[in-house]
């Protein structure tokens, strides 16, 4: 068995459209390792003009402190061109770290794409 492939420390990144809305559909672990990829991805979107963006935790098994970083950078990026930066997470888990950080009362969160799509549809 090859020890640099362990079980759950990989990070998968989706990218998908939905209108104007860019959806980075996130599976694995998002942790000190993988969150760099996870802001190159964030950046790139920036770079090529997409401000509204969505980051789907819902395959998401962990997420560590660098992750958040990430994500809060990345809202940071977007808002500076009046964008918004949501997230669909549906693991109490997960959802705990933003509770506890406040980081609730800053990214939108939905608890599902249908969730998501339901809200893009009503506003």
């Amino acid at each position: 068995m090859d020890n640099e492939t362990r079980e759950g420390t990989e990070l998968d990144v989706t990218l998908e459209s939905l209108g104007d809305l860019a959806l980075i559909v996130l599976s694995g672990e998002v942790d000190v390792y993988s969150a760099p990829r996870l802001r190159n991805v964030i950046r790139d979107l920036v770079d090529e003009g997409k401000y509204r963006i969505v980051v789907d935790l819902e395959k998401v098994a962990f997420m560590d402190s660098t992750g958040l970083g990430v994500l809060v950078g990345g809202l940071k990026r977007v808002k500076h061109h009046q964008g918004e930066l949501g997230i669909i997470c549906n693991q109490e888990r997960i959802l705990r770290i933003f509770r506890i950080t406040g980081l609730t009362k800053v990214f939108p969160i939905y608890r599902s794409r249908e969730d998501l799509l339901a809200n893009i549809e009503g506003a």
